[in-house]
């Protein structure tokens, strides 16, 4: 039997990933997001859409850059972790003992246990309503 559901988020991407940012190691941030990914392949585009109240998107919209960082088994508590904790109040990456190595191309530092990192420059935000999308 066909069931009507409201709109929801039953279908966001998966699987989580690590998005670090910030200019400066006193500034450097990381957090968990499921809401990013691929817009675009030629030119190469991606995104990750945050709440505006969120410590990282402020860090985010300042130095317009961030890094997307896959993850892998031995993250995955660090990955839950970061994803419940705000960096207004924990050293994410002293507490889950990540290592933030200065970003060679842009504002923001990439998680140096990630298999992948991608360093993103902030191309365009679009404010959609709970959540600024930063391409």
């Amino acid at each position: 039997m066909k069931q009507n559901w409201r709109p929801g988020t039953m279908i966001y991407p998966l699987p989580a990933l690590l998005v670090s940012c910030g200019a400066s190691p006193e500034e450097y941030n990381v957090f968990t997001a499921a809401w990013t990914g691929t817009i675009c392949s030629d030119p190469a585009l991606c995104y990750v859409s945050i709440r505006p109240e969120r410590h990282s998107h402020g860090i985010v919209e300042r130095n317009m850059a961030f890094t997307l960082n896959l993850t892998n088994r031995a993250m995955a508590r660090a990955t839950d972790w970061c994803g419940v904790r705000s960096g207004r109040d924990y050293d994410k990456w002293r507490k889950m003992h990540l290592t933030p190595v200065k970003g060679e191309t842009v504002a923001a530092p990439y998680i140096e246990e990630a298999p992948v990192s991608i360093e993103c420059r902030v191309r365009d935000i679009v404010r959609l309503g709970t959540h600024d999308m930063f391409i």
